[in-house]
């Protein structure tokens, strides 16, 4: 595992996956996404392992895909492609899968994948100073890999309200919408952390785990079809123009040719 994400462990149980790329917003490469995936596995095989909190160092809790990684891709042919663009969703999906509570400690700005990690969260606390928004579609993408998961959280309904508009959003819209559970001062956040985490160390493990499986089970589980339509459709986008265009521009710190 390389040093782009960091695993520390309490004596109650309780591990915190910490994204450490504080200098690149903690924007999501393609070794990042293979380092939480394998985190993901190992503490969902480990026992001992009670609850997971998810958290992020620097000012921002994850701006999104790394955007030299995304450009990089253009480079790519087709099948290349895909599976670049299947990177975000595996590490969602493990951290999705896994059996013990995860808890989201949101303490800055997310954006993209960022939005996705915390919607793959059970409960998700943030700061509330953040801003969050789907940002992919001001650069000609669209947020697919972690549309299952957005998805899953939200509904379609709420989903439609910053989906497909790149809208930026504030903590207390966040709350409404479902992504954060609830935002509190910057300053307690740690404790807010703390609150959600210590009642399940009063708990069974194991039946905190099958009542995480029952639940999910109950209320419709992301499928392996969504996952691959998802990343089918953002494989698309990047062999179209406007990828092309939109990240080009990025760079180029001028507008994109569509916006207004």
């Amino acid at each position: 595992m390389s040093d782009l994400i960091r695993i520390d462990r309490d004596p109650r149980g309780v591990a915190t996956i910490w994204l450490t790329r504080a200098d690149k917003h903690n924007a999501l490469s393609a070794q990042m996404m293979i380092d939480l995936e394998s985190a993901a596995q190992a503490l969902g095989q480990d026992d001992s392992i009670r609850v997971v909190v998810l958290a992020a160092e620097g000012r921002s809790f994850c701006a999104g895909g790394d955007l030299a990684w995304m450009r990089a891709q253009f480079e790519m042919d087709a099948e290349t492609q895909r599976s670049e663009s299947a990177r975000i969703a595996t590490a969602l999906g493990a951290l999705y899968a896994l059996p013990q509570p995860l808890i989201g400690r949101v303490q800055g700005n997310a954006f993209g994948g960022g939005v996705g990690l915390a919607c793959v969260c059970d409960v998700t606390i943030g700061a509330e100073t953040v801003k969050m928004g789907l940002t992919e579609v001001k650069l000609g993408l669209i947020p697919a890999n972690i549309g299952p998961y957005v998805v899953a959280r939200l509904g379609a309904v709420k989903a439609a309200q910053m989906f497909m508009n790149g809208v930026i959003f504030d903590a207390a819209k966040a709350v409404d919408l479902g992504v954060l559970t609830r935002a509190v001062p910057a300053e307690d956040l740690d404790a807010a952390v703390e609150a959600e985490v210590a009642p399940y160390l009063a708990c069974a493990p194991g039946a905190v785990r099958d009542g995480k499986a029952l639940l999910r089970a109950l209320g419709g589980q992301v499928t392996q079809a969504q996952v691959d339509r998802a990343i089918d459709a953002l494989a698309k986008r990047w062999q179209g123009n406007e990828a092309r265009e939109g990240i080009g521009a990025f760079f180029d710190k001028r507008p994109a040719p569509w916006a207004q």
